[in-house]
């Protein structure tokens, strides 16, 4: 039970973590990336750039121990699922998130480059800067983030480990967010858009929420735990 406990507050913790790192990389770098001049912009804010860089990889690394921990309760009632949820939101989304890093790392030298060049023909150093930033638009990261999260609160449903309404929030929210995916690829949306936000705003939410839930109550028993407890 104590073990199960602190496992909750590890993970609390970590979805804290890995959610505030998230928003600090966006506030840190969208002025700068969104900017027509971003590579004059990026040359000028470097320091800005690697701390971004290194809130994203905070972020990654806190959300892939996240499965990593919770693998030994959730396996007791969806072995498959779990290990799915180790699969997507621990491997496949910690090395995108990495990509991701070094592309906002790389920009940084092309920067320089840029400004030193005194851009006579800019269109090499764009090209080389769209195809950089293209790595963070992907949506390959938010395709994968969503599989993950099915996976994830579908488990939770099924243990019932935290309050059904609480998982079925979840479940309800990934779906927005897995909406707005597509929404974006067939340019429906657009990234940061009112529409946007607000799609994605019950995800954020509920992972909030789920934290400090984690964090004051804990876990129920799974059924499993009680089966083998009363046997």
């Amino acid at each position: 039970m104590n073990s199960n406990k602190n496992t909750a507050r590890i993970v609390g913790v970590l979805f804290i973590i890995g959610t505030v790192a998230g928003v600090l990389s966006v506030i840190f770098t969208k002025s700068i990336l969104t900017d027509e001049n971003y590579l004059l912009k990026v040359a000028a804010n470097e320091t800005q750039i690697l701390i971004g860089a290194f809130f994203v990889l905070l972020m990654g690394f806190a959300l892939a121990m996240v499965p990593v921990v919770m693998f030994p309760v959730l396996k007791k009632t969806n072995e498959v699922l779990a290990l799915g949820y180790v699969v997507f939101r621990g491997a496949l989304e910690t090395v995108i998130v990495m990509a991701v890093a070094i592309s906002m790392l790389l920009l940084i030298p092309l920067s320089q480059e840029y400004v030193k060049a005194g851009a006579p023909d800019p269109s090499y150093f764009q090209t080389l800067g769209a195809l950089l930033q293209g790595v963070a638009d992907l949506p390959l990261t938010a395709l994968i983030f969503s599989i993950g999260a099915l996976m994830f609160y579908t488990v939770l449903y099924q243990s019932n480990l935290i309050p059904r309404w609480l998982s079925v929030w979840g479940l309800i929210a990934i779906t927005l967010h897995l909406a707005t995916v597509f929404l974006l690829i067939f340019n429906l949306q657009t990234e940061f858009s009112v529409s946007n936000i607000v799609m994605n705003l019950p995800i954020f939410l509920q992972e909030m929420v789920m934290a400090v839930w984690l964090i004051v109550k804990g876990v129920n028993p799974s059924p499993i735990t009680s089966d083998s407890v009363n046997n």
